[in-house]
């Protein structure tokens, strides 16, 4: 992932900046100079395991590393066999890079943020990507990542999907009492594996016009 990547247009919008052209020059220059601070810190890193899959008739998904009812996620999980589970995460320095700017400026630090959290999904879709190339050879199509909070899917899931991944001792994110990640900027998603194409994007459904698909996660 290299800077040019980043959309400007998710960071206008994390920072509420719907309109196109509703940006200065001194707020664009302030963006693009976060960007290479951003990029002066980042260590992009993820790790991806597959499981065994399991839907059963009382709604309840057994993903082999972790147990759990979701509407949502069954749906999305449909004809699938097999699970992928996947995390993360832009690094340590990301959240250092933040933490010393909301005591020095704030402005920046949002901004910072808003960078942020725009890199770290277009990690995640570069890497799905590849994941789906890569497992098209094979046979396999891959239904569009599918995070812990997203729709009725429980953070409650997320200590058994980091375990499941030994993604503290491989990548470094640990979680909070609550359920919060450590780095920050991480992401954690299960992907179903499908004999059968689900003709889905993978960057997910907030971008995805085909509002009648099956898989589509309900926001």
């Amino acid at each position: 992932m290299e800077a040019g990547d980043i959309s400007r247009q998710e960071i206008l919008r994390y920072l509420g900046a719907r309109r196109p052209g509703s940006w200065d020059e001194p707020l664009e220059l302030l963006v693009e100079d976060c960007i290479g601070e951003l990029f002066s810190k980042a260590e992009p890193r993820h790790i991806e395991r597959e499981f065994p899959l399991t839907l059963k008739e009382n709604g309840e998904i057994d993903g082999g590393c972790f147990c759990t009812r979701s509407r949502n996620l069954y749906k999305n999980l449909r004809d699938c066999s097999r699970v992928l589970v996947f995390a993360a995460t832009l690094g340590t320095g990301v959240d250092q890079l933040l933490r010393r700017y909301s005591i020095l400026e704030m402005s920046r630090a949002v901004v910072l943020q808003a960078a942020a959290a725009a890199a770290v999904e277009e990690y995640c879709s570069q890497v799905c990507r590849k994941l789906k190339e890569a497992y098209e050879s094979q046979g396999w199509f891959l239904r569009p990542r599918f995070s812990p909070g997203y729709g009725d899917f429980s953070l409650e899931c997320q200590p058994a999907l980091l375990h499941g991944l030994e993604a503290g001792k491989r990548i470094g994110i640990k979680l909070t009492d609550s359920f919060l990640m450590m780095p920050s900027k991480s992401v954690t998603a299960v992907m179903g594996m499908s004999r059968k194409p689900g003709g889905c994007q993978m960057e997910g459904c907030e971008i995805c016009g085909k509002t009648d698909c099956a898989y589509r996660r309900e926001t």
